[in-house]
């Protein structure tokens, strides 16, 4: 194919394709970080003014010292979200590495993987990524966290200088319906009466715990005898533990000691008496049944 030379600039040319039609390119030369002499071609421009606009972008770039924005400025969102992930797993707890491979791999590719990294605006992610997983009724909670771990993923971008900054932030984003989030005290009660019928001790204090306490249930798992005192009536969180392993608690924040009321008390001493027979190290174990307590709190 043959370049014509622009007037307007020196790396900046003009061809015409196989149907004839005059098309614009640019081949821009600079040096790399480690002084290797680089060039960077781009060619399908339908103006002049387009292909010199994207030449002058380039050339800032390099004169900044943004080299690797120009490199990678082919890449593709789900090339970077796999560098970004096999780059930093071992970084994560179990739990957050898992999180974020299957984000990658059921939300986050299918719908952002071919656009280029560069080039994914603000409106076009809001359209194809945040509406799309709406209409398709996830909770606006659960998009609110893809969100939060894609721009994780760009902010990495940022730090490694392929990115000038996170464009995706203060993008709305609907709250979930607070009617969803929790049980009435009739609800409650009824699944607390439901549990006392149809489980066994283990299943039936575990789900009692929960709800009296608030714990989250990978913390509920963790408790161990002496992180109850029964004087006192507190829980101490200092572990979370699931299928996954017994690991520390996500945040600072979630150390904690927390009060508890009398009917919670008698409970969990009721239980203890129960345990004392088999003498096992942690609160909450189950023998037979290890996935699931009607399909949703795992434990084992």
């Amino acid at each position: 194919m043959k370049l014509y030379n622009s007037k307007k600039d020196k790396e900046l040319y003009y061809y015409f394709n196989a149907k004839k039609e005059k098309l614009w390119c640019y081949r821009h030369r600079y040096y790399d970080a480690l002084g290797k002499r680089r060039e960077k071609y781009k060619q399908g421009f339908k103006t002049e003014s387009e292909a010199y606009r994207a030449l002058l972008d380039v050339k800032a770039n390099t004169l900044n010292g943004n080299v690797k924005q120009v490199e990678n400025s082919n890449l593709t969102v789900a090339e970077w979200l796999d560098i970004w992930y096999e780059t930093h797993k071992n970084d994560w707890k179990v739990t957050s590495r898992k999180q974020r491979e299957l984000a990658i791999k059921y939300q986050m590719k299918p719908l952002l993987g071919k656009y280029k990294l560069v080039e994914l605006d603000k409106t076009t992610y809001k359209r194809v990524f945040i509406n799309k997983l709406l209409e398709k009724k996830y909770k606006p909670s659960t998009v609110q966290l893809f969100h939060r771990l894609f721009k994780v993923a760009i902010n990495a971008a940022v730090d490694d200088e392929i990115l000038p900054r996170n464009r995706f932030n203060k993008i709305s984003i609907p709250q979930d319906d607070p009617k969803d989030n929790f049980l009435t005290a009739e609800e409650l009660s009824k699944l607390l009466a439901a549990a006392k019928e149809h489980e066994n001790d283990t299943n039936y204090t575990f789900i009692f715990t929960l709800a009296y306490t608030g714990l989250r249930k990978g913390e509920a798992l963790g408790l161990q005898w002496n992180n109850i005192d029964f004087n006192a009536k507190t829980i101490t969180v200092e572990r979370t533990r699931d299928n996954k392993g017994i690991r520390t608690p996500k945040t600072k924040n979630s150390y904690r000691t927390i009060l508890i009321d009398d009917i919670a008390i008698a409970q969990l001493e009721k239980y203890k008496k129960w345990c004392k027979k088999i003498k096992l190290l942690f609160i909450f174990i189950i023998y037979i049944r290890t996935h699931s307590f009607n399909g949703s709190i795992n434990y084992e």
